[in-house]
């Protein structure tokens, strides 16, 4: 089976009905990686695999439209009869457990059940999984914030963005990808402030110059529809381009 990622949700800022927010899932001979934890994306997470068979989560940044379900998860797995063989290794940015402990009100991050193993995301931090390499790219946004390069076990690449701003990571985090995971969460830009978003053109243009094979769109913000963001993106492009859809499959080809 060659590598494929799994959409489990794609909405911003908010789940609406059947659309829950970021969440993805890896998956290499085995060896599965939810990326995002948005809300609504566990239960979307358990169609396609078993919680306790994961072999990693990987949180891009702490917005709860990317991790807020990380609690829901901590529940299935400490409380619902889903306790995994072995803790967890959760990758995500500085703070991540504390933030989970306070949802518990607890002053500590000693979380119940011993389910995660919560350890630091940094630029340039890269991790192995069975085949699956992952490394972490420091991206503009409002937040501490990481993109994704994970390279599968017969060299196919997979680009995410998470969530962005223009900046030259990007180009170099989704450099001859075989597939660019991005995001187009603006209509336009506004204002002379640092932008920390994409618009479908700045997803199309970042696809053209980092000479990616294939551009999926995602988290399209609600003054957008997923169709007509595509579209743009796909002109600015000039490449197969399609936007994401939950329950959709997309095969990595190395």
């Amino acid at each position: 089976m060659s590598p494929a990622l799994t959409v489990l949700g794609t909405a911003s800022p908010h789940p609406a009905p059947g659309r829950p927010c970021s969440g993805y899932l890896l998956s290499d001979r085995g060896v599965h990686v939810w990326v995002d934890a948005g809300p609504g994306s566990f239960a979307e997470l358990q169609r396609h695999t078993d919680p306790r068979r994961l072999g990693a989560l990987w949180i891009s940044h702490l917005h709860a439209d990317h991790s807020a379900d990380l609690l829901a998860a901590l529940y299935a797995l400490a409380y619902g009869g889903l306790t995994p063989p072995a803790p967890i290794p959760v990758y995500a940015p500085a703070g991540c457990a504390r933030r989970l402990a306070g949802f518990l009100g607890r002053s500590d991050t000693d979380l119940p059940g011993g389910v995660f193993d919560f350890r630091d995301l940094h630029d340039g931090h890269e991790v192995r999984h069975g085949g699956l390499s992952l490394r972490a790219y420091a991206v503009r946004h409002d937040t501490e914030a990481y993109g994704l390069r994970a390279t599968c076990r017969g060299g196919a690449v997979l680009a995410y963005s998470g969530d962005s701003g223009p900046c030259a990571a990007l180009e170099r985090l989704a450099a001859d990808a075989d597939l660019l995971l991005c995001e187009a969460d603006l209509d336009r830009h506004e204002g002379p402030g640092p932008q920390v978003h994409l618009t479908p053109e700045d997803a199309g243009h970042l696809a053209r110059a980092a000479r990616v094979e294939r551009l999926l769109v995602t988290h399209v913000g609600p003054a957008l529809d997923r169709e007509t963001a595509t579209r743009r993106a796909a002109a600015a492009f000039g490449g197969p381009t399609a936007a994401a859809y939950e329950g959709a499959v997309h095969h990595l080809a190395a």
